[in-house]
């Protein structure tokens, strides 16, 4: 039998409107689906953090929080998600394809020449959903952090700005003047979406270069900071909204989710192996974790 199948991408899509936990279970598989699906026609780019990151991205994207039209992605009404740990792009695509705004079977097209869905998020393809270029760590949340800015001080809506970074992203320097930014300029329409893995491509984050204790910088720098598990629709749903009543009570305050995810969650054989930062399944790889997944 030939190692390689034939992949095919499901035109299933949902909409921005769950609020019950055990809604988000069918949406983050389905995202998870479409990754590995991507990755292994692609034959490159990252699995662990996409697939770790999935359930984060269900809920923030159908729980109601971010206010988007599939049809209008870009109007001026939207909130706005930058993902400042732009390696991760297979969880964005395959999020945004899931509400309808691109074809699904897009997603096939992940990484190949001339395609909108590059290795990382480009602001010039004209991928709805993509508001800016991402991929060198550390910028991405500076320049969401500046969009906030513009929302509340200078346009004064009332916009939301989510921004996604790694936890080993913040090892650099720049993460944490955006951070201090975001307190002095008492942006409660930021919130900061940590993922907090423990891994990156070289191995344990505390080996590498220990970002920890978190939530205490987090708070230092001024943020009301929200520590949960990553995999928990529930604990996920109670974040953003306490991120969403700090911001319509005027608290003054930017959120930081620090939300404790597993890298690979979702397929056994990845599951908490940082070898999985960087590299794409194999056909094999591919089907077994299908496998799981569909079961």
């Amino acid at each position: 039998m030939s190692s390689q199948f034939a992949v095919e991408f499901d035109s299933t899509v949902y909409e921005n409107k769950r609020r019950f936990p055990e809604e988000f279970a069918p949406i983050a598989n389905s995202i998870r689906q479409d990754i590995v699906k991507a990755l292994v026609l692609a034959g490159s780019g990252h699995s662990g953090g996409p697939l770790g990151s999935s359930d984060i991205f269900a809920v923030m994207y159908f729980g109601g929080y971010m206010r988007y039209d599939v049809n209008n992605w870009f109007g001026s009404s939207r909130d706005r998600f930058v993902l400042s740990a732009g390696h991760m792009a297979p969880v964005m695509y395959a999020t945004i394809a899931n509400t309808g705004a691109f074809p699904r079977s897009e997603m096939a097209t992940l990484r190949k020449y001339n395609t909108r869905l590059q290795g990382h998020p480009g602001r010039d393809m004209g991928l709805p959903g993509v508001e800016t270029s991402s991929g060198s760590l550390g910028q991405g949340i500076s320049i969401a952090v500046g969009m906030a800015m513009s929302d509340k001080h200078l346009d004064k809506n009332d916009h939301r700005v989510f921004c996604l970074t790694g936890d080993g992203e913040i090892q650099e320097g720049s993460v944490w003047e955006a951070a201090m930014s975001a307190s002095h300029f008492k942006l409660d329409n930021f919130c900061w979406i940590i993922d907090n893995n423990d891994c990156q491509i070289d191995g344990r984050v505390p080996e590498v270069m220990n970002v920890y204790p978190i939530k205490e910088k987090c708070e230092a720098f001024g943020f009301d900071v929200i520590e949960c598990n990553g995999h928990s629709y529930t604990e996920l749903m109670n974040a953003f909204d306490r991120f969403m009543a700090n911001q319509q009570n005027g608290t003054g305050k930017p959120t930081a989710i620090i939300a404790k995810t597993y890298m690979g969650h979702g397929v056994s054989f990845m599951n908490d192996k940082f070898e999985w930062h960087g590299k794409p399944p194999s056909w094999e790889q591919a089907a077994v974790a299908l496998q799981e997944l569909n079961n």
